[in-house]
């Protein structure tokens, strides 16, 4: 299903966490209609998904019951840009260190391992300023940008074909307690994006203009693909975004 009027759609999984957050950031990006995501219905009618911070576990639960992991894992397939922060890198991780006891459903996809509380409890919840890399420059000259850590997981190793986007300088006692100086926190791998901190909790709105050009390009390229096939297909039908399925922003944000 494609919309008429050049806009992109991109879904945040509504289930737990800070989605109203990065639905209010990208609402700030013009040419994006954002919505909730809870369905499959919703999620299919999606160019982009965003799988925020949260509780990791209650996340996995509550998708598991709503049917929403195979729904998921179907979209993963179809090759449409997903970015997980927080919570999210979680789950789109092959392998998770730390898990609870009988583990999590992981999406997966993205060729990560990750130390699930590599950071710490709740309590140990920081901010910092990070240095941004070329990517997030594109869309705003600040050398750096802030990072809100809760609770958050970290990468132990990449593939072969996952990028690092930010990585954080370990203290001296975080060095000690895991036996290295750094760590990567953010990553991307083709389509999949992700990240160890929450820049949905920050006024910077450059990661989410990140995300929005890779499914731009990616919707480019399935509409290329489309034109290319339209003569193979004449009961080809375009929808205007209005008549999709999905609910918009309709209440205040907390």
């Amino acid at each position: 299903m494609a919309p008429v009027d050049g806009s992109i759609r991109i879904g945040v999984l509504a289930l737990q966490g800070s989605f109203r957050e990065h639905m209010a950031l990208l609402s700030r990006i013009p040419g994006v209609c954002v919505i909730e995501v809870r369905s499959k219905d919703e999620l299919h009618s999606c160019s982009g998904l965003i799988i925020p911070g949260g509780e990791s576990t209650t996340m996995a639960l509550v998708a598991e019951r709503w049917g929403l992991i195979p729904e998921l894992q179907k979209f993963h397939k179809t090759g449409r840009p997903i970015w997980g922060t927080c919570a999210g890198m979680i789950f789109l991780a092959e392998r998770a260190e730390g898990q609870k006891k009988g583990g999590q459903a992981l999406l997966g996809g993205l060729d990560i391992t990750v130390s699930r509380n590599f950071f710490g409890a709740q309590i140990n919840s920081f901010e910092t300023y990070l240095p941004a890399n070329e990517e997030i420059q594109k869309f705003g000259q600040a050398d750096t940008f802030r990072a809100v850590f809760i609770r958050a997981p970290g990468v132990l190793e990449l593939g072969p074909n996952v990028e690092s986007l930010a990585e954080y300088t370990l203290t001296r006692e975080e060095a000690e307690a895991h036996g290295r100086d750094r760590v990567v926190v953010a990553v991307r791998s083709g389509v999949l994006l992700a990240t160890a901190f929450h820049p949905e909790l920050t006024a910077d709105k450059r990661w989410h203009q990140l995300f929005v050009d890779m499914v731009r390009r990616h919707s480019a390229a399935e509409d290329a693909q489309i034109d290319g096939d339209a003569a193979k297909d004449t009961d080809l039908k375009v929808i205007p975004v209005a008549q999709l399925p999905g609910r918009a922003i309709t209440r205040p944000l907390d």
